[in-house]
């Protein structure tokens, strides 16, 4: 399931949305600004004007409340968003702080006025329940990692290590143990339409000759990728040279993999691109971004977010990367933002 707009009132900058699944949650996370005003139901003591002195005693009650958003986080282990801000709206407390705590199929509304950007993220989020989210199983004859590529990157589930770690198998009967747990685990988990099995050696081979046998069904959704390593350095290989791209290249983690790479590559032939705060606002300002790459994190600055203003009403095309994956990082690393010119400045 995807992201569900519930209602749309552009006059008034209003959207409210349901959440899904944890992307969404991502999603909202980086939709959701300081300052935006968000309405949703929550739990919070009623006023008892009688026992001030006993708030304790008081029973929470259900109510919709609007708050001014001070700060967004995004707990992706505990499954859940919390919006931090101060009470606008609702029957009580006008002025006091309050947190709301939002999961699964809660609905808010976010009041703002919207980024081209912004919109266009959300219809990708709900147009994504038609791309299948990838699961991926790396191993060789030591360990073995269980990751999912999600929206906003690599989520890792579990980690396997073979009975007589460092020494290879010491018999038979270890190496079936070994693939037995890792089959287990796999059920356990949320296995995706696609399982990449990938790793360097034989081990990758053998498994999937195991699927075969013990489990038709998951091996039916199976293929097999080569790489250098295995552990979440080989599954970070595997993305970087797109898994096979037939795989890969529809997935948001592919997209911003490979947009980054050319950022890079346009460097190292010193092309056009800018990169880093100073280089990036100079770029905007002589009016030749044609495509701005910005880190997720840099969106809470109200800097960051005139930067992209500036760039939509110049035509300019805006690339939000998660800081969940490997491009991400090397994004970071040119200072959490780059662009593509349409010529030469400086």
């Amino acid at each position: 399931m995807a992201m569900r707009v519930i209602h749309r009132d552009m006059k008034h900058g209003e959207m409210r949305l349901q959440i899904q699944n944890l992307d969404d949650l991502w999603h909202l996370d980086n939709l959701v600004q300081p300052g935006d005003l968000v309405r949703a139901t929550t739990s919070r003591r009623q006023e008892d004007k009688g026992d001030k002195l006993r708030p304790d005693r008081m029973d929470k009650t259900k109510m919709l409340l609007g708050i001014r958003v001070e700060k967004v986080e995004f707990h992706e282990f505990a499954d859940y968003l919390r919006i931090s801000g101060v009470i606008e709206e609702g029957p009580q407390d006008h002025g006091a702080h309050h947190t709301l705590n939002l999961t699964f199929m809660d609905d808010l509304t976010i009041v703002k006025q919207w980024r081209e950007s912004e919109m266009q993220r959300i219809e990708e989020a709900v147009a994504a329940a038609q791309k299948p989210l990838i699961s991926l199983l790396s191993l060789d004859d030591d360990d073995a990692t269980i990751a999912q590529l999600r929206q906003y990157g690599l989520k890792e589930i579990a980690t396997i290590r073979a009975p007589g770690h460092g020494k290879m198998f010491p018999t038979t009967d270890g190496k079936q143990t070994y693939f037995e747990e890792i089959l287990e685990k796999l059920r356990q988990s949320q296995l995706a339409e696609t399982l990449v099995v990938l790793g360097p050696g034989f081990a990758r081979e053998e498994f999937i000759k195991f699927l075969n046998s013990k489990d038709p069904a998951i091996a039916k959704k199976t293929r097999g990728y080569g790489t250098s390593h295995a552990g979440m350095q080989g599954i970070n290989e595997s993305l970087k040279s797109g898994l096979g791209a037939k795989i890969f290249e529809e997935t948001r983690v592919g997209q911003e993999t490979k947009i980054v790479e050319q950022l890079l590559e346009e460097i190292g032939k010193d092309g056009l691109y800018a990169y880093g705060p100073a280089e990036v606002e100079d770029a905007i300002s002589s009016g030749a971004v044609a495509t701005l790459l910005v880190l997720e994190d840099r969106l809470r600055s109200r800097d960051t977010e005139e930067l992209l203003r500036r760039v939509e009403r110049q035509n300019g095309k805006v690339v939000v990367v998660s800081g969940h994956h490997e491009a991400g990082k090397k994004l970071e690393a040119l200072g959490g933002i780059g662009a593509f010119l349409r010529f030469k400045i400086g």
